[in-house]
């Protein structure tokens, strides 16, 4: 009798299934993932708006309301896809869910595949929805569609990597949220989401300057307004530094099982 042959998994197949389940998992509860953050950033932008309107010109020629719409959807953007990483990995961690990936053939790469897709997926998702939520109170159209879609993008892969690395590192939700509330927003908020670092006083332009966040919102108003406070080269490069370096890093850590092997 010849012997059964052993059922072969396509490591492929296998990170597409992951990506399937990470899109799955946040459309799921979508009233929590996508609505909430919307409701959020609208409420953001009617207050600002309501209250600089007409005070403030942060841009030659654009209005307040208009100038906030890229950085809130920026933030909105990148704490999602930070959360759909940071979320999932860590209930697998908790749950010991994480020990079927580890004895599945995927390799590192493939793991990102799943995992930063659905960042990207949920980040781009929220994203947009803010911009439509937002054209009644101010209707920004995209100078740049293109250049905004690559920084868009760009943050959803770093915000993604960055939440890997802080379920990898967490055994607790509390390591998660602390990772979250004091490095995560603190370099959101000052990279220039409610203000233009144009107008700031020179130490604390210089400040923003070393904030890497500020490069990929800087980057995608350049791609919503034709303008930004410092070069594109300068944003774009710094960002795809930043993505490339993330996800070697992340790759690095699973590969090793930082972490995650007891």
């Amino acid at each position: 009798m010849t012997p059964a042959t052993p059922l072969a998994i396509d490591p492929s197949a296998a990170s597409i299934a992951l990506l399937k389940k990470e899109i799955r998992r946040f459309t799921k509860v979508s009233v929590q993932t996508i609505l909430a953050p919307v409701v959020s950033s609208v409420l953001f932008l009617l207050v600002f708006a309501l209250l600089l309107e007409g005070r403030l010109e942060p841009l030659p020629g654009i209005g307040y309301s208009e100038f906030l719409v890229p950085g809130l959807l920026m933030m909105t953007l990148q704490q999602n896809a930070f959360a759909n990483t940071s979320s999932s990995l860590t209930q697998s961690k908790i749950m010991g869910t994480v020990a079927f990936l580890l004895m599945s053939p995927m390799r590192p790469w493939e793991w990102l595949v799943g995992y930063l897709g659905g960042a990207v997926a949920r980040g781009l998702l929220c994203g947009l929805a803010v911009w439509a939520a937002s054209l009644p109170i101010a209707a920004v159209g995209f100078e740049h569609p293109l250049i905004a879609l690559i920084f868009a993008v760009l943050s959803c892969v770093i915000m993604g990597a960055l939440g890997l690395i802080a379920a990898l590192y967490a055994e607790k939700w509390d390591q998660v949220s602390a990772f979250q509330s004091f490095l995560i927003n603190p370099l959101t908020f000052l990279a220039g989401v409610f203000y233009s670092v144009s107008n700031l006083p020179p130490f604390f332009q210089t400040l923003s300057h070393l904030n890497p966040f500020f490069y990929l919102i800087d980057g995608f108003r350049y791609g919503v307004f034709g303008v930004s406070d410092t070069p594109l080269a300068w944003s774009l490069g710094i960002s795809l530094v930043s993505a490339v370096g993330l996800v070697l890093l992340c790759g690095r850590l699973i590969h090793t099982g930082w972490r995650i092997r007891n």
